[in-house]
């Protein structure tokens, strides 16, 4: 009866019921292992990289994942099919490759996004700090001032992660973007909460969510929240022993 009840409790605490999974690259950084496996099933610690974000997400209560698939969909088609939590929906991009912004665009075109809604990279891989990360998302999101919370985690939390930083962020938690030839002290987790609004008059076929953040910030309407857990970025295939002996806890 406990367990059921805080289940009840971390879904009520929700935005959204439904996360986009974006799984539909090509996964070319983490060559040769992708050469005849798609990334989100390159396994880290012995389980495929989706299989952790969406254990996450079942996690949190999210009840539905919209996952989009190009890259050897078949095999992510098949792996996912007996799938019961979070419910798999798929997002078809087989004959164009859509890119973030562009397979946001056409998985809401389809229906298949409310408003709000989470999105997560495929290879995410992350350890909750004191709360969870898609409550936390939650809990900071205001609908009337945002059209997207990144979920975003300071240098110290970002294990593998050797890049300058993306995002600045200031005291009322809206981003903006790194300086040239500085140092940001904020890294994007591939996590975020959506606003439908984001995607207005989004350009046509392939582009990327950056060109939707740049004018979320021209807008003072992209704001983010320091993530505090551990995230791991897992984006070539050098990265996977270090991340497994940090699961591992060695």
């Amino acid at each position: 009866m406990c367990a059921a009840i805080s289940r009840r409790s971390i879904m009520a605490e929700l935005a959204s019921d439904t996360a986009m999974v974006m799984a539909a690259g090509l996964g070319k950084r983490m060559r040769p292992l992708t050469a005849a496996t798609p990334k989100p099933l390159v396994r880290v610690a012995g389980k495929p990289l989706i299989d952790r974000a969406l254990d996450r997400l079942a996690d949190a209560g999210v009840a539905r994942a919209v996952v989009n698939v190009h890259y050897l969909a078949d095999a992510i088609e098949a792996h996912l099919k007996p799938r019961a939590t979070p419910q798999i929906v798929f997002s078809d991009e087989r004959d164009d490759l859509l890119e973030t912004g562009g397979g946001m665009v056409k998985a809401s075109g389809a229906g298949l996004l409310p408003d709000p809604f989470f999105a997560c990279n495929a290879d995410s891989i992350w350890l909750d700090g004191p709360a969870n990360a898609f409550a936390d998302l939650s809990r900071h999101w205001d609908a009337d001032r945002m059209d997207a919370l990144l979920l975003v985690v300071p240098h110290a939390r970002a294990h593998n992660f050797d890049g300058q930083g993306d995002f600045y962020m200031n005291s009322a938690g809206r981003l903006s973007r790194k300086l040239p030839a500085r140092i940001a002290p904020f890294i994007y987790t591939g996590i975020q909460l959506v606003a439908q609004r984001l995607l207005r008059d989004a350009p046509a076929g392939k582009f990327s969510t950056n060109i939707l953040w740049d004018r979320a910030i021209a807008e003072g309407r992209l704001f983010g929240t320091a993530f505090t857990g551990e995230w791991y970025e897992v984006g070539t295939p050098q990265h996977i022993k270090p991340t497994e002996r940090a699961l591992r806890g060695d």
